[in-house]
């Protein structure tokens, strides 16, 4: 009885008896099961003869034919994503996917340009790891305008639901899990019953905004023990919460100015959490090659110990970018409509003059009050009189309302106000005008000199203004929208109009809602379901979307084509990204952007002169690439100081802005070079996103499932709304389908793929054929006559240490000794949609030598297959033994600059045996076994019918 085979009821799989024992009446036996490479124990009333277990029916055929097909299609590097989606990939977004799969490391740069849908790509990418059961514990990391943004995408685009974690939700977790709880299954959700300690750990996909999660090395007013504290529960536990996957968008952030800033240690941290990371930036480099360098070596700090190793050959395997010029559609076309912008200047008729006097003498207030805060040092206080500068610009209700906030400051007593709270330069640049006005006005300063009088004076004057009448720009915005609606031949023309301040933004709802127009408003205060709700009513019958910058973060309104910049920001990239609300994937209209700035003031005059000076420098670079260096902190304090100095000296606005302008020009050049080494895209391929919408995969998976379970004891019937499926344990699922336009088209089904792991476990672990197994003899629907011989499928693959590949081919012996590989996919294609008929069993003599022939014409045939593999691996170990020795080599350069003799021989030698460890390392892993394993064989006798 030894070494024959048998099958074990008990693991539903063939398995070789090693040794048989009879016990005290007992028997049992040892055995191999080669599925699971394990030895077992089982009863012998647990075994049976190979012919009697059911392997030999045609639902087993059809099981082991679909689900070969399936995991070959694994083995391929076929996406998944995409086929099961209901979201059409473009074909920039298809390539994304293919180069962030196409090897067994996913960590990854997505740099597209602004508005060609990284968050897609993300989300595809994070399906297809999900998909191939390699990814289930998430986690994302966005500035907190796009948290919200993040979450409602991955809900709507890919059906994925994430929790969203804000700083005050932190301690709170535990009390919140119980309700959180009851979220669908997709999204990892544990069960109620076992709350972790790690707060992290309750939920398995959280969005968090990056801020409330960097690690902080002090706080004005806490001790050392509470910052610890405040670490411990916002970054420690975040880190070590055991995500397989991270992504962080606005990755950019994170290279920092050194490498002690916070959002590098976050970064730092965030690289080491996960085996897969993604750091999405359209703008990575932009300028500073020591920050570059710190947000790669994030993906890989082995290949990028130092600056010298960012170079173009180094960096390019681990950047995918699109360029909006090089964006297609599925068809070939531009991606991308032409944009027509211009520059609106508002005149101060007489009966504006009032305004005229309050614009000037805030200008007054604000240029006198800096120079004193400069004198003094209270850099806070320049601030906030630069702000003033700019909401006088903005509308009367901006100033009028900060100057009321601001006089009850100077007269409330000075305990009674807070501190300004610690900020970075990166951090104060990402607010917009709104949040740092709500900053400044919140803290602590004492009053300029006669400043209590000079506001009081001034709050009087804006009061005044009010009464007179409508601001100029209100009624300038007025005649606008009337003129736009003309031109673009649209009594309904939908328009969305930016602001920098939310008193503006009331102001003009209230404005525009008295003169018949229905409006909606968004700003930065809003919570995730009212943004939503604003967005869709601007989706449905308002006319006006009113936005602040942070309230427009993450937009995505394609149906609307008009941008009205009620208030310029001083970086023209801020323009930029507004008019990218609508101006993305998906516009069919030209973009229609209409700038508005007051004659004879200040700004007039700096815009006036800049908007010629920066199109000579995009004329040179490209708005693109001089985006790069526009979508900064550094650029954006270029820009405040550039606004500062004119209206300090508004005598000399063109030499400041000539001055800034040189200075963005040499930056510019110095991004050019240092972008050069994210190499070119290359061209696209608009037919591949359609082919894969079309590809049979989840049929094959629907075939693989309905087979496996009429084959195994379960059920599987073919109901209105779906397939009713029971599997062998009891399990019953109802409405079932397998597509993702199925799913989209029947609301309530239930969208079963390759994430699930009974699914999954289908595929993977397919039967193994052994050796004297039965061979049925068969017909095949739609399959000459005339072909007669047996037809086999085989698993190649290769084994080592840490990497395993495998393939499957099929095999056909015709009865003349011919092997035919076309015949042989034929019959596998013919299996995935027809029933094979099965008639008797083939002599066993005859069965024993088909099968000695068949391994004889598959170790033949699989050679090929098995060298590539071999291939595929060698190369993967040379690309390891490649950077390792670049690494070693560039920290062995840094510890030989150690002037210390003693301490430099001591850090050498133990760099020597690291190196000697890992090369021992390697050595193992490049051992590498191959396996050639028989799943199915059966003898072909053409089509009876």
């Amino acid at each position: 009885m030894n070494n024959t085979w048998q099958y074990s009821i008990a693991h539903q799989c063939v398995c070789q008896i090693i040794e048989a024992q009879n016990l005290w009446g007992e028997s049992t036996c040892r055995v191999w099961l080669p599925e699971r490479n394990t030895v077992v124990r089982v009863p012998l009333s647990m075994l049976q003869p190979l012919e009697d277990a059911g392997a030999n029916s045609s639902g087993h055929i059809a099981y082991v034919a679909a689900a070969a097909r399936v995991a070959d299609a694994l083995t391929q590097d076929v996406l998944l994503a995409p086929i099961e989606s209901t979201v059409i990939p473009l074909p920039h977004q298809i390539r994304a996917l293919t180069r962030a799969v196409e090897h067994d490391r996913v960590r990854y740069l997505l740099a597209d340009e602004v508005g060609l849908g990284k968050t897609i790509e993300a989300g595809l990418i994070l399906r297809e790891l999900k998909l191939r059961g390699l990814a289930r514990r998430i986690l994302v990391i966005a500035p907190k305008g796009l948290a919200t943004q993040w979450v409602s995408e991955m809900q709507f685009h890919f059906g994925e639901t994430f929790q969203l974690v804000l700083p005050e939700d932190v301690k709170t977790l535990k009390r919140i899990a119980p309700d959180s709880l009851q979220n669908k299954p997709s999204a990892g959700n544990h069960d109620r019953a076992t709350i972790p300690a790690n707060a992290w750990q309750m939920f398995s996909q959280v969005v968090a905004p990056m801020d409330s999660v960097k690690p902080m090395d002090k706080r004005r007013g806490w001790s050392a023990a509470q910052v610890g504290e405040f670490n411990r529960e916002r970054f420690d536990d975040l880190i070590s919460a055991g995500w397989d996957l991270v992504i962080v968008d606005e990755a950019h952030r994170l290279g920092g100015s050194t490498d002690q800033v916070a959002r590098f240690k976050l970064g730092k941290g965030l690289s080491e959490a996960a085996p897969y990371l993604l750091l999405l930036s359209a703008t990575p480099h932009q300028g500073k090659t020591d920050a570059f360098h710190r947000l790669v070596s994030l993906l890989d700090a082995d290949e990028f110990p130092d600056i010298s190793s960012v170079t173009r050959d180094k960096v390019q395997p681990y950047v995918i970018r699109t360029e909006k010029r090089q964006a297609i559609d599925a068809d070939g076309n531009p991606l991308f409509k032409p944009r027509r912008t211009e520059l609106a200047s508002v005149s101060w008729e007489a009966r504006h003059d009032a305004q005229r006097r309050l614009y000037e003498a805030v200008t007054a207030y604000a240029r006198e009050g800096y120079n004193q805060a400069m004198m003094e040092k209270r850099n806070y206080i320049g601030f906030l009189m630069i702000l003033m500068q700019r909401l006088v610009v903005s509308s009367t209700a901006a100033i009028r309302t900060t100057l009321e906030r601001r006089l009850e400051a100077l007269v409330a007593p000075q305990e009674q106000m807070s501190l300004f709270p610690e900020f970075s330069e990166d951090e104060w640049a990402d607010l917009d005008g709104q949040e740092q006005i709500e900053m400044l006005l919140q803290s602590r300063f004492k009053a300029l000199k006669n400043e209590r009088a000079e506001v009081k004076l001034l709050l009087d004057a804006a009061a005044g203004c009010e009464q007179i009448g409508p601001d100029a720009k209100a009624e300038a915005l007025l005649d606008w929208l009337y003129r736009l609606q003309s031109e673009e031949g649209d009594p309904d023309l939908k328009a969305l109009v930016f602001t920098e301040f939310v008193p503006t933004q009331e102001m003009l709802r209230q404005f525009l809602t008295e003169r018949g127009f229905s409006v909606v408003c968004l700003n930065g205060s809003m919570g995730m379901e009212e943004r939503k709700r604003v967005q869709e009513d601007f989706a449905g019958d308002a006319r006006i979307l009113i936005s602040t910058d942070a309230g427009g973060e993450g937009l995505n309104l394609q149906f609307c084509h008009v941008v009205i910049n009620y208030d310029i920001p001083w970086n023209p990239m801020r323009l930029e990204q507004r008019i990218g609300r609508v101006d993305r994937i998906g516009q069919t209209h030209v973009v229609r952007a209409v700038n508005f700035v007051f004659e004879d003031s200040v700004e007039y005059r700096v815009r006036e002169v800049l908007e010629t000076k920066l199109a000579i420098i995009f004329e040179e670079f490209g708005i693109d690439k001089t985006g790069d260096v526009l979508d900064s902190a550094q650029a954006g304090k270029l820009f405040d100081e550039m606004y500062v100095e004119a209206i300090l000296n508004p005598d000399r606005v063109t030499e400041s802005v000539e001055a800034a302008v040189a200075r963005l020009e040499e930056q510019t050049r110095e991004a050019r070079t240092g972008a050069s080494i994210l190499g070119e895209a290359g061209n696209l391929d608009p037919g591949e996103a359609q082919r894969l919408m079309t590809h049979p995969l989840p049929y094959w998976v629907e075939r693989m499932t309905v087979s496996y379970l009429t084959a195994n004891g379960g059920k599987a019937e073919k109901k209105k709304h779906g397939w009713r499926l029971e599997w062998p344990d009891g399990e019953t699922l109802r409405n079932v389908v397998f597509s993702g336009k199925e799913a989209d088209q029947r609301p309530g089904s239930l969208h079963l793929t390759l994430e699930e792991p009974k699914v999954r476990g289908l595929a993977m672990r397919l039967p193994r054929l052994a050796p004297g197994q039965p061979i049925p003899i068969v017909s095949i629907p739609g399959l000459s006559e005339e072909i007669q011989g047996v037809w086999s499928l085989w698993r190649i693959a290769i084994a080592s240490m840490e990497w395993n590949r495998r393939r499957i081919m099929p095999l056909f012996l015709a009865d003349n000794g011919m092997v035919y590989v076309p015949t042989a996919k034929r019959i596998w294609d013919l299996m995935l949609s027809a029933d094979a008929e099965v008639g008797a069993m083939w002599d066993m003599d005859l069965a024993m030598q088909a099968h000695e022939k068949m391994h004889e014409a598959a170790e033949e045939h699989g050679r090929p297959i098995y060298e590539e593999l071999v291939r595929e691996h060698r190369n993967r170990i040379s690309r390891e033994r490649e950077k390792a020795d670049y690494a070693f080599a560039a920290r062995r350069r840094n510890i030989e600059k150690i002037g210390l003799p003693q301490v430099r021989n001591y850090r050498l030698n133990l760099l020597d045996q690291e190196e000697h460890d890992l090369k021992e390392q390697l050595d193992r892993k490049a051992q590498a076994y191959p396996e050639l394993t028989p799943l199915l064989m059966i003898r072909v006798e053409g089509n009876r019918e």
